[in-house]
């Protein structure tokens, strides 16, 4: 971890050095099936399962995230020159939006 330092010393934030990049969908669950999940981890959210919680709170570090459909675009790009695949894709979606 380092620390972002404004001009007092005072005035120094820490900073994590990474950014999550993948997001995943949510889903809220009804109140009385949480609180059931929750009494049965025996409230140690420790022991919850990832699709049983809506917002992380306890682990969540970071920002400027990208969904999983993004990433997985990424995987399925090859060179972005004109030309390539991708880019006749990204000119077909082009001029369907307009």
């Amino acid at each position: 971890m380092s620390n972002v330092k404004f001009y007092r010393p005072e005035h120094q934030v820490p900073l994590e050095m990474h950014k999550v990049r993948i997001v995943q969908k949510l889903y809220l669950l009804p109140v009385e099936e949480r609180q059931k999940k929750m009494e049965e981890a025996g409230n140690n959210t420790f022991l919850l399962h990832n699709k049983d919680i809506y917002m992380d709170m306890l682990t969540d570090s970071g920002v400027n995230a990208m969904s999983d459909n993004q990433q997985a675009a990424m995987f399925q790009a090859d060179d972005a020159y004109a030309g390539s695949e991708t880019f006749y894709r990204l000119k077909k979606a082009i001029k369907e939006t307009m």
